[in-house]
């Protein structure tokens, strides 16, 4: 995710001088400086030069990054984290009093710019930094602003929803190479469906149950593939498989919060 929000500035039209990154791994360091043209340092040197710090590491490493880098962060510098289930009470408590930090909740079609990011500011963000995030993340999608108790809900919605999505196509496509379609072909009718559903879904404003209807003709071929799915309980399948997701955001959280506990609190 993070390349994602680096290659989508780029595009967006910053330049590659404006932008500094981080990698522990020196042969990612050397990838990343051949095609973006941008410079590498250390994570405490580019963090005492950004005005902006975009933490993208998984939710068990943020603990001993934020350590690391606690001392090099300038007053009035903007902390933006990726990371799920970790709050900004717990960034905020690992940085000198006054950081402002605002969480994100991206999702992986930021990586073709259809992105959708939920952002929430941390208890020293204002407007500006809210408005710094959304520009930002705009270069690779659509940005929302919720406030921080609704984050496991997105993450359970749209941040891991692109692997929903992906199992469902998934799904058709086989059912199609199973009616006897070559799977090229499958491919093709499936992925174009669900685009062109999605794009429908978004240029007409209109209720998905309005259009799904719209495709139902009584005694038809669509009213019995509705009535397979309602008769396997897909609909509370999908409820349940988002719960889960919530529910383990809730962990991850809960789980840093243990962590910051243990080790006493402001670093």
């Amino acid at each position: 995710m993070g390349e994602t929000v680096l290659s989508g500035l780029l595009r967006a039209g910053w330049h590659a001088d404006q932008i500094v990154a981080t990698d522990r791994r020196l042969e990612r360091q050397h990838e990343l400086t051949a095609r973006y043209g941008i410079k590498m340092l250390e994570n405490t040197e580019a963090v005492a030069e950004a005005e902006t710090v975009i933490l993208v590491v998984k939710p068990q490493d943020m603990s001993d990054l934020l350590k690391e880098i606690a001392q090099a962060i300038k007053p009035g510098t903007l902390v933006v984290s990726l990371a799920a289930g970790v709050d900004t009470t717990f960034i905020e408590s690992r940085l000198p009093e006054g950081v402002a930090v605002v969480r994100v909740m991206p999702n992986t079609p930021a990586q073709v710019d259809e992105g959708m990011a939920a952002i929430s500011p941390g208890s020293h963000s204002t407007q500006d930094h809210l408005d710094r995030v959304t520009e930002i993340l705009s270069a690779t999608g659509r940005v929302i602003t919720v406030p921080e108790r609704y984050q496991d809900a997105v993450t359970a919605i749209s941040g891991t929803g692109p692997a929903y999505l992906f199992f469902v196509v998934e799904a058709m496509i086989e059912a199609g190479v199973h009616l006897g379609l070559p799977r090229d072909t499958a491919t093709e009718l499936v992925v174009q469906t669900m685009l062109g559903s999605a794009k429908l879904l978004r240029e007409t404003g209109e209720h998905p149950t309005v259009l799904r209807e719209r495709v139902t003709s009584p005694g038809g071929t669509t009213a019995a593939a509705v009535r397979e799915l309602e008769d396997h309980k897909v609909r509370a399948a999908f409820l349940r498989a988002m719960e889960a997701a919530r529910d383990r955001s809730r962990e991850l959280a809960a789980a840093a919060r243990n962590d910051n506990e243990g080790s006493g609190g402001r670093g």
